[in-house]
């Protein structure tokens, strides 16, 4: 039996289908993301990017989306090891890592729901940053584990 492509492929190695294959649809890289100008620690909100259709947890012009969101981080294999802020559980950091997608990852149980139903998505969890004014952002922090900082 051969093995799937995620487990036989680093993620330099992937094709375009299989690397958009690959994210787990939670939607977290769309978060808004505010950092200590101090310290550099990096804290997650509940409030999402304006192109994200929350419901879907997809973004809304993702072939255009730095066009409208300029600083938008298009992610690449090579990104994926840079940027701090990737979360613990997505699937393209959890390869990098060399720990494998988990279990409710659509491709490991064919379910694309299931990272919703399991809790590990935003959906229902967040807000546009649009509806939120600067100075208050840093009221809406939360570690994603389900609890609020602090």
């Amino acid at each position: 039996m051969t093995k799937p492509f995620w487990q036989t492929k680093r993620l330099d190695e992937m094709s375009a289908q299989e690397w958009e294959a690959v994210c787990d649809g939670c939607a977290k890289c769309c978060l808004l993301k505010l950092e200590d100008e101090d310290s550099g620690d990096i804290a997650y909100t509940r409030l999402h990017c304006r192109l994200l259709d929350a419901g879907l947890c997809q973004c809304s012009d993702y072939e255009n989306r730095k066009q409208f969101v300029p600083d938008c981080v298009i992610l690449t294999p090579q990104k994926v090891s840079e940027l701090r802020w990737m979360p613990r559980s997505c699937a393209y950091r959890r390869l990098h890592e060399g720990r494998g997608l988990p279990e409710w990852h659509h491709l490991v149980c064919g379910d694309p729901e299931r990272v919703h139903t399991e809790g590990h998505s935003i959906r229902g969890e967040t807000v546009s940053e649009d509806t939120v004014i600067e100075e208050d952002q840093i009221d809406w922090i939360i570690d994603w584990d389900g609890n609020p900082p602090g």
